[in-house]
Order: structure tokens, then C-alpha cells, then sequence
């Protein structure tokens, strides 16, 4: 019978955030902060319209967004420098980008209200609980419908579409429409049949 650790336990190489302490270095926190002002004070509250504005201050503090990029104003980015957003790349009214590590939405691709890209999770099988960051890769021209979920590491392809309230934890494949948590092929995009509505 082999030894488990005690996760209730401190002892020797146990991480600080076991017992409520940070997980990131105190400069990232304070940098983090001010970004979280700014966009509060600056952004959060302007009209939907006003994408160049809010595209403008995102690139200022180390985004990448197109110039044709649309953030509308109750998006929640965790930290500017790990967005790209190409040609056309909409993250819609209350997406939360909670991007630990770097996301990119690819030209033309839709991220609609209230969808949740996320780039961390949790090492559940480690005894000191360590954060794990894997990037998020939206193709482009796809559609992240409604209150949707995107976790880290996974890649949608050019044209896929996770259908509202679906959760993807592996890849989607180009062109196809999925649905259902965790989320399952239901059919090619564009291949509607005549008994479908």
C-alpha cells in the first residue's frame, strides 16, 4: 500500500495556495489590477458601439486586436497581453476570458453572450493542486454560441460551432456542429437535410 499525500496537511512542498495564498507573483497581481481599473473606469461602462475605443485601450495594455475586432464593453479579459483577435473577431456581450494562458479568435469567428473561454484548470492528481495553463485556438469563422464553454487546451477548427450552453474540453473539428455537455458531434455545417428545421 503506498502513501498519499494529505492535501489538509503542510508540510514540505506544499504550494501557497493550498491555504489561500497566491498563485501568481506579486507584480503580475498589481499589473493585473491596474488592468481591471482601467477597463473599469475606461471601458466597462461605454456604449456597445464604441469597439475602437475599447480596441484601443486593450492594444495599449499588450492585446493584439485587429482593427476590425469588436470587445463589447461587459467582456471580462484576465490579462490583455494573451488575446489575439483577428479580421473581424467579436467576443460578445458578458464573455468571460479568463485567459492564464494565450487565446487567439481566428478572422470572422463569434464568441456570443455570455460564453466562457477558459485557459486554466487544475491538476487534480497532484497532492499541491498546481494551476495548469493551455491555450485556446478558435478558428476562424466559428461560432461559440450562447453561454458555451471552451476549456484549456482545445482547438475549434475553421468553421465548427459549439452550440449554446455545450462544453468542449478536446478539440472540434473544421465545419462541424456540436452540441451537448461534454459536447458530441451532430452533424457537418451546411448540410442541412429537409426534414430539419
Amino acid at each position: 500500500m503506498t502513501a498519499r499525500a494529505d492535501p489538509g496537511a503542510r508540510g514540505r512542498g506544499a504550494h501557497p495556495w493550498l491555504y489561500g495564498g497566491a498563485t501568481f507573483a506579486l507584480r503580475h497581481r498589481l499589473l493585473r489590477a491596474g488592468w481591471r481599473v482601467a477597463w473599469l473606469l475606461l471601458a466597462r461602462w461605454t456604449p456597445p458601439p464604441l469597439h475602437a475605443w475599447r480596441r484601443w485601450l486593450l492594444n495599449l495594455c499588450g492585446a493584439h486586436l485587429s482593427p476590425s475586432a469588436r470587445v463589447y464593453p461587459n467582456v471580462a479579459v484576465w490579462w490583455p497581453p494573451h488575446l489575439t483577435m483577428k479580421p473581424h473577431a467579436s467576443l460578445g456581450p458578458g464573455v468571460t476570458c479568463y485567459n492564464v494562458a494565450p487565446v487567439d479568435v481566428g478572422t470572422f469567428a463569434v464568441v456570443s453572450q455570455g460564453a466562457h473561454l477558459c485557459a486554466g484548470t487544475h491538476d487534480c492528481d497532484d497532492p499541491s493542486f498546481p494551476l495548469r495553463a493551455r491555450p485556446i485556438s478558435i478558428g476562424a469563422g466559428a461560432w461559440i454560441a450562447a453561454e458555451a464553454f471552451v476549456g484549456p487546451g482545445v482547438t475549434v477548427g475553421d468553421g465548427a460551432v459549439l452550440g449554446a450552453r455545450a462544453v468542449a474540453m478536446r478539440d472540434l473539428h473544421p465545419r462541424t456542429i456540436y452540441a451537448g455537455n461534454p459536447a458530441a458531434p451532430i452533424r457537418l455545417r451546411g448540410r442541412r437535410t429537409s426534414r430539419e428545421v
